[in-house]
């Protein structure tokens, strides 16, 4: 996967993860917490001691992800949450912050499923966090360009493989292909083909009244190629001749290639 489409593909991810998490807060304290994904994509200043958490992605997706909270958000998030001080109390703290974060996973697994399925993660605190080789995505309130974030996501390798695959077959079905090895199990299969002149739509009436020397027009020209087509698909164009007292056709056009109309 090359650093565009990896970073893409965090983003992606990271939109939906935010709106998630947004969405979860909210819920639990009353009013709106809202986050977007922000354009940087440095690593925040370590000047005050994150908070870290794991979410791990089982299922249809396999990876990992962490989350940090920040000061001055963290501090104002708890005491939203009903904890006056992020220094004490920190078991609860832990607990508050992993109960949104299941609620955001609860929220993920309905967002995702379409695209990848059955999903499970797993959320547990962690004591730090070195973040070498992930991708970092910084989330802030919409509007905010102070420079700081309440929120960093953090996406490893294995995570970000399986979101930017699947993005990609998304935005190009046709890119699936057959292995070479099964391909040549059906070689010797038969298959039906046809060739289509044109064709026109006819009330039964008219269907009716044909007979012999009738005349019905079809709605291509005669200079427009003819249509060869499997199993009711098109599969090449090309220019009607005459093979030893046959028609034929002269293939001038393959729309796309021709082990895609095998693909189910």
């Amino acid at each position: 996967m090359d650093q565009q489409n990896n970073r893409a593909a965090a983003r992606s991810f990271a939109e939906v993860f935010a709106g998630a998490l947004s969405a979860s807060i909210a819920q639990a304290i009353g009013s709106p917490w809202p986050l977007e994904v922000a354009d940087d994509q440095d690593p925040p200043a370590r000047n005050t001691q994150p908070l870290p958490f794991r979410v791990k992605a089982e299922g249809g997706l396999a990876g990992e992800c962490f989350v940090e909270f920040y000061e001055p958000q963290l501090s104002e998030l708890l005491a939203e949450l009903g904890r006056r001080d992020s220094s004490e109390g920190s078991a609860d703290r832990d607990k508050a912050l992993v109960s949104a974060l299941s609620a955001t996973a609860a929220q993920l697994r309905s967002l995702l499923a379409a695209q990848y399925g059955d999903l499970t993660f797993k959320i547990e605190r962690v004591p730090g966090l070195a973040y070498g080789g992930m991708f970092v995505v910084p989330l802030r309130a919409p509007g905010d360009r102070s420079g700081s974030a309440p929120v960093f996501l953090y996406v490893d390798g294995g995570l970000l493989e399986g979101l930017a695959s699947a993005g990609q077959d998304q935005a190009d079905p046709q890119k699936r292909q057959i292995h070479p090895a099964n391909l040549r199990l059906v070689m010797d299969v038969e298959l039906n083909v046809s060739l289509r002149f044109g064709q026109r739509q006819l009330p039964l009436r008219e269907v009716l009244e044909l007979a012999s020397g009738s005349v019905i027009e079809l709605d291509k020209m005669v200079d427009e190629p003819v249509e060869m087509l499997l199993d009711g698909k098109v599969v090449a164009r090309g220019e009607a001749v005459i093979v030893d007292g046959n028609y034929g056709l002269r293939v001038t056009e393959i729309p796309q290639a021709m082990e895609t109309h095998l693909l189910g």
